[in-house]
């Protein structure tokens, strides 16, 4: 497929005007880790111009939100567009997933999957390094972009965050250790800035990362929203909780043991502007998606690539999960249409207003 080379243009003329100012701006930090002058900085989600712009055009580039096509995107990759039956993109197989390892079951959020994946391609010698967000050490509950080097700091990253973490900022790391073989775990807009950063070329920042799972999501939430939903719903603070996970309701585990539940409509209010023109539910151009889908202590996967087919394959063959087909009368697969139609329905309003 040929590329449509865009326009060198400026920061300030392409990002700042188009995107940034537009509230588009996911704060992936794509375009902070393709600046090769480094004057672009990474300051309350939103990328800084620092220092005098070379106006090489690569930020604008690696920029998911910017001259996007979809159906480009995946021609470059799948080598052809959707059918139209395909309602939550390209795909090999689905299945239901669940990791047998106890350590695993302890820590994660669901089934376990992504964590099982990624323990066993470093097991595997399919990777010397994974992306993926873990949590500050400073602050409760707040996550950061992680590079993880070993099986057993998997483990350390298990489990949903609901504020975001810019993930793909972690890929400058990787490029400094030398890595040679990365997975990449990160939401659909994560996601969309590695594709859009592939298709640019940009072998520096991403040309050893072989594996891209991809995490299904609705929105994430301000930090400083969760902690005042949490203070003043349940008396509690951020540290006081263990973890919190989406089930209709959001269900927050504290210290205490108690579990309780604030209504998601009240958390609505917290929510980052910029996922309103966000269309991807089920990060459609991943290998493998994965999300929660309803389900208690499985995960739902979605097989989308050979890469994909690849990384649950070994896993499989090492016992490290187990697996059954999707049902034709699986409810979590009418919630996966559902959510897909909601998310896009909601961009086409944002864009009529």
């Amino acid at each position: 497929m040929e590329r449509k080379e865009s326009v060198k243009l400026g920061f300030k003329a392409s990002l700042y005007e188009a995107i940034i100012t537009t509230g588009k701006c996911a704060g992936c930090g794509a375009c902070v880790v393709a600046c090769p002058f480094s004057n672009l900085r990474y300051v309350r989600e939103t990328p800084t111009l620092e220092g005098e712009c070379k106006e090489c055009g690569l930020c604008s580039k690696a920029c998911p939100k910017f001259e996007w096509s979809l159906p480009q995107v995946e021609s470059f990759f799948f080598g052809r567009g959707r059918a139209p039956q395909e309602e939550f993109g390209i795909y090999s197989r689905m299945l239901i997933a669940k990791a047998t390892d106890e350590k695993v079951l302890r820590v994660c959020q669901d089934g376990g999957l992504v964590t099982v994946l990624i323990i066993s391609a470093f097991e595997s010698d399919m990777i010397d390094g994974a992306i993926t967000s873990g949590l500050s050490p400073e602050l409760p509950l707040l996550p950061k972009p992680r590079l993880i080097e070993s099986a057993s700091e998997a483990l350390e990253c298990a489990g949903t965050r609901y504020s975001y973490s810019p993930n793909v900022l972690a890929l400058r790391e990787a490029v400094e250790k030398k890595k040679r073989s990365l997975a990449f775990v990160g939401v659909p807009c994560h996601v969309q800035a590695i594709r859009k950063m592939q298709m640019a070329g940009l072998k520096k920042y991403i040309g050893f990362v072989k594996f891209v799972i991809g995490l299904m999501c609705t929105e994430s939430f301000k930090y400083e929203g969760l902690a005042e939903c949490i203070k003043e719903r349940l008396g509690a603070r951020l540290d006081d909780v263990i973890n919190m996970n989406i089930k209709k309701d959001v269900f927050i585990r504290l210290k205490s043991g108690d579990v309780k539940t604030i209504p998601l409509a009240h958390m609505k209010r917290y929510a980052r502007g910029c996922c309103s023109f966000c269309g991807d539910f089920s990060s459609e151009l991943a290998d493998i998606s994965a999300g929660g889908l309803g389900l208690s202590g499985k995960t739902f996967a979605i097989i989308r690539t050979k890469a994909g087919e690849g990384l649950i394959k070994i896993a499989e063959e090492r016992g490290m999960v187990e697996v059954e087909p999707i049902r034709g009368d699986e409810p979590s697969l009418k919630l996966l249409s559902m959510l897909t139609k909601a998310k896009r329905k909601r961009v086409m309003i944002e864009k009529s207003a």
